[in-house]
């Protein structure tokens, strides 16, 4: 028998340990709002369903972590930053959770439940509370700057997909495996100008390309839709049924197609905009134009593709700037991963790890729903908020409400938004590209 190996390094720095945060009474009461009793019962209208999952669970189990237990736990993972699921059943059985009042359970009762409680009625949560963010849309959430663009869309959305990060491998039949074992790989939706999350897809297969998720987002896009999408995505097929559909799409060029000009509609020393034919000698060629906007940028051409033919629908300086946007759907990543802890997945289960992304995304949703109401009170782009700060403020907030009752999130976090850094500061970098942008269809114009 193998002797166990011994750790290494500083005891003293190799393992970090943090409390569970304060609840804060705005985030659970629009959590409580959007995920109520009548949203579970919807859920479980299949009767096979039901019997399957309490056939699959222990019978204690089964009747103590129903489905609305376990949604307040798993959402109380990550609003509150639990790290631990022994400390949410701490939290559980000292406070209770949510609408969940105080009741014990053993981990072992929430590993086996986490496993067996199947994802898919975390997937429809997650679609009921968007389709409540959706119906309180706000005309104010469309800067200025964009609205031409959005009263000739129906809508326009950002889509990208990310890898997980490494799950739990002393579990189950992971532990058979060799290496690092990836959570699988989620594609997220957002709203382009609201930043809000419109759909999300997960796959237990890390190495899953983009291009296998092209009739979900094409059936998801609504006519007359504008998506923007990386390379990632990139397919003649694809471009030829969004095009047939009368949906539109918005990605870079790759270097190597090889095509044809069909039409210059108009050009300048520092930008191009064609009409090309691609997928010359190609067995499946593209069947219809596509466009294509070039631009000189700094000493590099860059080359964006979209099927939006017609320049008064979609200027060439819109599809410069709309696609610069696409990097947040990055941000959304990195607030997902980083601040909420999607980088940190809690159990070794494909099933509990699905059920940790949509909860996430479930509370992300919240967060940006609660950002766009502080960026309506200061008169500022939803763009110009930090989300990150917006989450952070909550602990003070919780410490000023110990000490004075009577106070209101949104009219505290107006009143503290400069020491809290609610406001994103213009970065110099953002001035100087700002005014490069200028400079280039300022001379297009002449």
């Amino acid at each position: 028998m193998s002797k166990p190996r011994k750790k290494q390094g500083n005891p003293d720095f190799r393992h970090r340990v943090s409390c569970p945060a304060p609840t804060t009474q705005e985030i659970e009461s629009r959590l409580i709002e959007l995920v109520t009793p009548g949203t579970f019962a919807n859920l479980k209208d299949v009767k096979d369903k039901q019997r399957n999952l309490r056939r699959r669970s222990p019978p204690s189990a089964s009747r103590v972590l129903t489905l609305p237990v376990m949604a307040a736990i798993v959402l109380s993972l990550v609003y509150r930053q639990i790290n631990y699921l022994t400390d949410v059943l701490r939290c559980l059985e000292v406070e209770g959770l949510l609408w969940v009042e105080a009741i014990c359970v053993s981990r072992q009762a929430l590993s086996q439940r986490l496993e067996s409680l199947p994802a898919h009625l975390f997937i429809k949560l997650f679609e009921q509370v968007i389709e409540r963010l959706a119906a309180k849309k706000s005309k104010n959430e469309i800067a200025p700057l964009w609205a031409s663009v959005a009263e000739e869309f129906s809508t326009v959305w950002i889509a990208d997909a990310s890898t997980l990060e490494a799950v739990k491998k002393h579990l189950g039949q992971l532990q058979q495996k060799t290496g690092a074992v990836l959570g699988g790989k989620m594609l997220m939706v957002v709203e382009a100008f609201s930043h809000r999350p419109v759909a999300a897809f997960f796959d237990a297969d890390a190495k899953r390309n983009e291009t296998k998720w092209w009739q979900e987002i094409t059936q998801g896009l609504p006519v007359g839709g504008l998506l923007i999408t990386d390379m990632g995505f990139y397919g003649f097929e694809w471009f030829d049924s969004l095009t047939e559909a009368r949906k539109y799409v918005l990605t870079r060029q790759k270097a190597k197609v090889r095509y044809q000009v069909v039409r210059c509609l108009s050009s300048s020393s520092h930008y191009k905009d064609e009409i090309i034919q691609m997928g010359l000698n190609h067995t499946d060629p593209c069947r219809y134009p596509m466009r294509q906007v070039s631009v000189l940028w700094s000493k590099t051409w860059y080359h964006y593709l979209t099927n939006v033919l017609d320049p008064q629908q979609l200027s060439p300086q819109q599809v410069c700037d709309l696609y610069r946007r696409r990097w947040k759907i990055e941000d959304a990543f990195l607030l997902t991963k980083r601040l909420l802890g999607l980088s940190y997945l809690w159990v070794g289960g494909i099933n509990g790890v699905q059920m940790q992304v949509y909860a996430t995304w479930i509370f992300y949703a919240v967060l940006n729903d609660l950002s766009a109401d502080v960026a309506i009170a200061l008169q500022q782009p939803i763009e110009r908020i930090s989300v990150e700060m917006v989450f952070r403020s909550l602990y003070f907030f919780h410490r000023a409400l110990l000490q004075n009752p009577q106070l209101q999130l949104i009219p505290w976090l107006v009143e503290h938004q400069r020491s809290m850094g609610l406001v994103k500061a213009v970065r110099q970098r953002h001035r100087r590209n700002a005014a490069t942008s200028l400079d280039i269809w300022a001379s297009a114009l002449t």
